[in-house]
């Protein structure tokens, strides 16, 4: 694998608490972007970002349409859309369909990322009721990127991570607690 240059945190049901934890562990000079694809329900994710940044060592902001994804910083999927990645490295927004039920889809923006860095991605699924991540991780570990998925005996809610062990597998299989410093000596070393 070349040198991590993102990361992609996907999670649903139970991610506020498993975010909060992941964000409050990440080394503060961790120079890759951090994007995240929690499903909310809500219609903004302006709340969801004022939360996060209180415990994040990474400033939080919004993903937005045509704006350059930056290192350094956890930027999160607005509601409504699906998040994609342009090949100039810039975010795109999309209203196609619900993918998993979901929109924004973690399985969007990680097959997404997948086609620009490659095997310089790293895939984090955690928490969730639905099988929203799996076939994402499942192109994103084709494609020579790393899968990190919480282990689902300590998720909140085990499907998700489930559904992403049996159609991807994973590099690495941890508990919350974990993660952050996995995603440190990955990214880092």
């Amino acid at each position: 694998m070349k040198q991590p240059q993102a990361i992609v945190i996907g999670c649903s049901s139970g991610g506020l608490d498993a975010l909060r934890t992941v964000l409050a562990g990440l080394d503060p000079d961790l120079p890759q972007a951090v994007l995240v694809c929690c499903h909310t329900g809500s219609e903004t994710v302006e709340l969801l970002c004022g939360l996060l940044g209180r415990v994040s060592t990474l400033p939080v902001i919004e993903a937005e349409e045509r704006h350059a994804v930056l290192g350094g910083t956890v930027q999160l999927a607005p509601s409504g859309y699906h998040l994609l990645i342009e090949r100039d490295r810039h975010f795109a927004l999309s209203a196609d369909p619900r993918v998993n039920h979901s929109r924004p889809s973690i399985d969007v923006l990680l097959a997404s990322a997948s086609a620009v860095w490659g095997e310089s991605l790293i895939g984090v699924v955690m928490t969730g009721a639905n099988a929203d991540g799996a076939d994402g991780l499942r192109r994103m570990r084709e494609a020579g990127g790393i899968a990190i998925v919480q282990s689902p005996a300590d998720a909140e809610v085990s499907a998700m991570p489930q559904a992403a062990l049996d159609q991807a597998g994973a590099d690495y299989c941890v508990e919350l607690h974990a993660i952050a410093p996995l995603l440190n000596r990955l990214c880092l070393s």
